[in-house]
């Protein structure tokens, strides 16, 4: 599949990374966004949706979702918990899928500093509400080692890649 979607990379146009540019913005607030989209590039809006399904087909877009500023509708206990596992532990998704995870990954621990290998990272109204969820699941998978590290202040909520940084790295 990598093979395939390089070779369209290699394939892709100046509209391709325009469009792509655009959709990063965000789809303006119009009846009919794509055509929106369309008049700032020149272009029709069938064409536009021909290149983001062509785009979506090959894998270089994998979705187009809303991205919500969750402060602003009163999601602000955002913590990263570090899980140390019992030996043989397979939960992974079960913890991935507990309500308000939106990250769950393996790090490699630091014997005698550090012991941890699991995180996660939790998005919930209240500290308690985080602390609730965290409890429960630990004492039902019988986990007794976790830190709960909430985050005190938001320094930067951007994509980690941005098109129009890369322009000339094509």
């Amino acid at each position: 599949m990598s093979v395939f979607i390089a070779s369209r990379r290699d394939q892709m146009d100046e509209t391709d990374w325009a469009i792509l540019g655009e959709l990063e913005q965000g789809l303006p607030l119009l009846q009919q966004p794509f055509a929106g989209i369309g008049i700032r590039l020149g272009i029709s809006e069938d064409e536009v949706l021909s290149r983001i399904k062509m785009m979506k087909d090959t894998g270089i877009i994998r979705k187009i979702r809303a991205r919500i500023n969750q402060r602003e509708i009163g999601i602000s206990a955002n913590a990263v918990v570090a899980w140390k596992m019992p030996e043989g532990w397979d939960g992974f998704t079960r913890l991935a899928n507990l309500p308000g995870v939106s990250h769950c990954y393996l790090r490699k621990p630091v014997p005698g500093i550090w012991e941890y290998s699991v995180y996660t990272v939790h998005h919930n109204r209240t500290q308690e509400e985080v602390y609730s969820i965290v409890r429960r699941f630990a004492g039902e998978e019988g986990i007794t080692e976790y830190q709960v590290l909430f985050s005190t202040e938001e320094l930067k909520r951007v994509p980690a890649v941005r098109i129009k940084q890369r322009e000339g790295t094509r």
